[in-house]
Parts: C-alpha cells; sequence; structure tokens
C-alpha cells in the first residue's frame, strides 16, 4: 500500500539442509524443505497476485535449478525445484488474461557460499577441491557461475523487454543442461 503498485515479484529460495535420496531421507527433512522451497513460493505469489490482477499486471520471476531435471542425491530439493517449474507455468497459464507473466530461472552450478561451502562442510572436503571440481563440469568456460548471472536474467525477465515471454523456464546454467537432456 505504501507504494500503491507490485509489478515485480522476485521468488529467491532454496534449501537443501538434511536432504538424501529417496530411500534414506527423513519425512521432517522432506516436509521442511518442500515447504520452504515450494510452499513458501506459492504462499508469496498467492499474496502478490490480488495487486497485479487488479493494476492489470505484473512480472513474477521465480528461481529454481536445474536438478529439477537431473540428480539423483537430493531427492527433495530435486522434487521441490521440479514442483516449481510446474507452478510457474500453471501461475504463467491461469494469470495471462490478467497481464501477469511468470516465469522461472533454472539454474546450474552457481559459485556461492550456500553451494560450494555447504557441500565442502558435509563432504569434510576443501572448499578449493569442490569449486574445481564443479567448474569442472561446466561446458561453457569450464567455470560455475556466480549470482550476477542469475541476476542479469532475472533483471531481463521482469523487464519490459521481456513482455511476450511467460511461463518459460529459462536455463542459467553454462549449457550443463544440454549434457543431460
Amino acid at each position: 500500500d505504501r507504494y500503491g503498485r507490485l509489478d515485480i515479484l522476485i521468488n529467491n529460495v532454496g534449501i537443501g539442509g538434511g536432504d538424501a535420496p529417496a530411500h534414506r531421507l527423513e519425512e521432517t527433512a522432506f516436509d521442511r524443505i518442500m515447504t520452504v522451497n515450494l510452499k513458501g513460493m506459492w504462499l508469496t505469489i498467492k499474496a502478490a497476485l490480488p495487486a497485479m490482477r487488479e493494476q492489470g499486471g505484473g512480472a513474477i520471476v521465480n528461481i529454481s535449478s536445474l536438478a529439477a531435471r537431473a540428480g539423483g542425491i537430493q531427492f527433495a530439493y530435486e522434487v521441490s525445484k521440479a514442483g516449481v517449474n510446474r507452478l510457474t507455468t500453471s501461475v504463467a497459464q491461469s494469470n495471462a488474461r490478467y497481464g501477469v507473466r511468470c516465469n522461472a530461472i533454472m539454474m546450474g552450478y552457481m559459485d556461492t557460499p550456500m553451494a560450494v561451502s555447504g557441500i565442502a562442510s558435509a563432504t569434510g572436503r576443501p572448499t578449493s577441491e569442490v569449486r574445481a571440481e564443479r567448474d569442472a563440469r561446466v561446458p561453457l568456460g569450464g567455470k560455475m557461475g556466480d549470482g550476477w548471472d542469475t541476476a542479469y536474467a532475472a533483471l531481463f525477465l521482469a523487464s519490459d523487454e521481456a513482455k511476450f515471454i511467460s511461463g518459460a523456464i529459462l536455463p542459467v546454467d553454462g549449457g550443463m543442461g544440454v549434457r543431460i537432456g
């Protein structure tokens, strides 16, 4: 109400602590990850949509992950991000007539503290080793992306330059997605 409009919602949330393959995952960890990663995203969209619909438009950008399409060791995280992709397309389809666009960014390996330090801590390996291993798996330049790569994609999807894009799941992954199909 203070500013009168809600034009852009960037939904950037993701946790994975306590995750495991499906056969070893604890139900409480599954519930916590799904609640934060998927339900939290839905609730912010639910809160934003009335204002966006009433004003005749808005842009929603959800942050997803390449883990939605490939993985196997972080069951709840992977399923939650696959849910984010479907949430994105569903919201895009059901709100297009109100001028509301909804897209997602499907991130690949990013050089962030959550990713690199988290893996190093969980595995007992040095961060330099984790970083080098992850860099080697990225086809484009042999180096992970960074937060700016995701931010620039979000800026584009939220901008008027993307006014005719809705329901898109944009890979920002240095070409990793083409390796896994």
